[in-house]
Protein backbone atom coordinates (compact mmCIF):
# COMPACT_ATOMS: atom_id res chain seq x y z
CA UNK A 1 0.00 0.00 0.00
CA UNK A 2 1.64 3.44 -0.99
CA UNK A 3 0.15 6.62 0.58
CA UNK A 4 -0.23 8.24 -3.28
CA UNK A 5 -1.95 4.94 -4.19
CA UNK A 6 -5.01 4.34 -1.72
CA UNK A 7 -7.55 5.04 -4.38
CA UNK A 8 -5.50 2.73 -7.20
CA UNK A 9 -4.44 -0.40 -7.42
CA UNK A 10 -0.94 -1.44 -7.08
CA UNK A 11 0.69 -1.75 -11.06
CA UNK A 12 0.13 -5.57 -10.88
CA UNK A 13 -3.13 -5.70 -10.07
CA UNK A 14 -4.08 -2.35 -12.36
CA UNK A 15 -5.65 -5.00 -14.74
CA UNK A 16 -9.54 -5.07 -16.49
CA UNK A 17 -9.41 -8.71 -15.28
CA UNK A 18 -9.06 -7.84 -12.05
CA UNK A 19 -11.99 -5.11 -11.51
CA UNK A 20 -14.73 -8.06 -11.31
CA UNK A 21 -14.15 -8.80 -7.89
CA UNK A 22 -17.69 -8.84 -6.92
CA UNK A 23 -18.27 -11.72 -4.88
CA UNK A 24 -14.67 -12.71 -3.90
CA UNK A 25 -13.77 -13.28 -0.18
CA UNK A 26 -11.69 -11.10 1.60
CA UNK A 27 -8.72 -11.79 3.86
CA UNK A 28 -7.05 -9.59 6.44
CA UNK A 29 -3.64 -10.00 7.76
CA UNK A 30 -5.02 -12.10 10.37
CA UNK A 31 -8.30 -13.78 8.87
CA UNK A 32 -11.76 -13.37 7.19
CA UNK A 33 -13.45 -10.54 6.90
CA UNK A 34 -16.40 -10.64 4.65
CA UNK A 35 -16.62 -10.58 0.55
CA UNK A 36 -16.87 -7.84 -1.75
CA UNK A 37 -20.21 -6.67 -2.47
CA UNK A 38 -20.15 -4.45 -5.06
CA UNK A 39 -16.61 -2.33 -6.17
CA UNK A 40 -16.55 1.66 -7.60
CA UNK A 41 -13.74 1.82 -10.14
CA UNK A 42 -14.35 5.49 -10.83
CA UNK A 43 -10.49 6.90 -11.90
CA UNK A 44 -9.26 8.30 -8.83
CA UNK A 45 -11.69 7.08 -6.37
CA UNK A 46 -11.21 2.89 -6.42
CA UNK A 47 -12.71 1.33 -3.54
CA UNK A 48 -14.61 -2.12 -2.76
CA UNK A 49 -17.61 -2.08 -0.30
CA UNK A 50 -17.22 -5.14 1.90
CA UNK A 51 -19.59 -6.69 3.66
CA UNK A 52 -18.62 -8.17 6.84
CA UNK A 53 -21.32 -10.69 7.83
CA UNK A 54 -22.11 -11.87 11.22
CA UNK A 55 -18.57 -10.93 12.03
CA UNK A 56 -19.30 -6.90 12.59
CA UNK A 57 -22.93 -7.99 12.85
CA UNK A 58 -23.84 -6.83 8.94
CA UNK A 59 -21.76 -3.94 8.99
CA UNK A 60 -20.50 -3.04 5.78
CA UNK A 61 -16.69 -1.28 5.01
CA UNK A 62 -15.53 1.24 1.90
CA UNK A 63 -11.45 -0.49 1.94
CA UNK A 64 -9.57 1.75 -0.60
CA UNK A 65 -8.12 -0.68 -3.41
CA UNK A 66 -4.51 0.19 -2.37
CA UNK A 67 -5.22 -1.91 -0.05
CA UNK A 68 -5.25 -5.27 -2.15
CA UNK A 69 -2.55 -7.13 -1.64
CA UNK A 70 -3.14 -9.97 -3.22
CA UNK A 71 -5.94 -11.57 -5.76
CA UNK A 72 -6.34 -14.95 -6.21
CA UNK A 73 -8.76 -15.42 -9.17
CA UNK A 74 -9.04 -19.18 -8.87
CA UNK A 75 -10.17 -19.07 -5.19
CA UNK A 76 -12.08 -15.58 -5.64
CA UNK A 77 -9.96 -14.18 -2.97
CA UNK A 78 -8.57 -11.11 -2.11
CA UNK A 79 -5.95 -10.69 0.61
CA UNK A 80 -5.59 -6.83 2.53
CA UNK A 81 -2.96 -5.33 4.25
CA UNK A 82 -4.74 -4.44 6.82
CA UNK A 83 -6.07 -6.60 10.21
CA UNK A 84 -9.57 -7.46 11.14
CA UNK A 85 -9.47 -4.76 13.70
CA UNK A 86 -8.62 -1.82 11.68
CA UNK A 87 -11.07 -2.85 8.97
CA UNK A 88 -13.76 -2.96 12.24
CA UNK A 89 -12.87 0.25 13.63
CA UNK A 90 -13.09 2.23 9.96
CA UNK A 91 -15.01 4.56 9.41
CA UNK A 92 -18.93 3.63 9.27
CA UNK A 93 -20.39 2.89 5.76
CA UNK A 94 -24.35 3.22 6.01
CA UNK A 95 -25.33 4.22 1.91
CA UNK A 96 -23.91 4.54 -1.39
CA UNK A 97 -24.23 8.27 -1.34
CA UNK A 98 -21.35 8.37 1.16
CA UNK A 99 -19.31 6.93 -1.85
CA UNK A 100 -19.08 10.53 -4.04
CA UNK A 101 -19.48 12.88 -0.50
CA UNK A 102 -15.75 14.03 -1.02
CA UNK A 103 -15.65 14.43 3.14
CA UNK A 104 -16.55 11.32 3.87
CA UNK A 105 -14.13 9.67 1.21
CA UNK A 106 -11.57 12.33 2.51
CA UNK A 107 -11.91 10.44 6.05
CA UNK A 108 -11.91 7.43 4.70
CA UNK A 109 -8.73 7.86 2.91
CA UNK A 110 -7.30 9.46 6.19
CA UNK A 111 -7.71 6.79 7.95
CA UNK A 112 -6.25 3.95 6.14
CA UNK A 113 -3.21 6.49 5.32
CA UNK A 114 -2.55 6.52 9.42
CA UNK A 115 -2.17 2.25 9.71
CA UNK A 116 1.09 1.11 10.05
CA UNK A 117 2.36 0.02 6.55
CA UNK A 118 2.43 -3.76 6.29
CA UNK A 119 5.13 -5.62 4.06
CA UNK A 120 4.13 -7.64 0.78
CA UNK A 121 3.57 -11.14 0.59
Amino acid sequence: MTVDGIWAYAPEFDHPEVHELAGYGVEATDGTVGHVDRQADEAGMRHLVVDTGLWVFGKSVLVPVGLVDGIDTAARKITVACTREEIKSAPSFKTDRETADPAYLSSVGSYYRSLPPRQRV
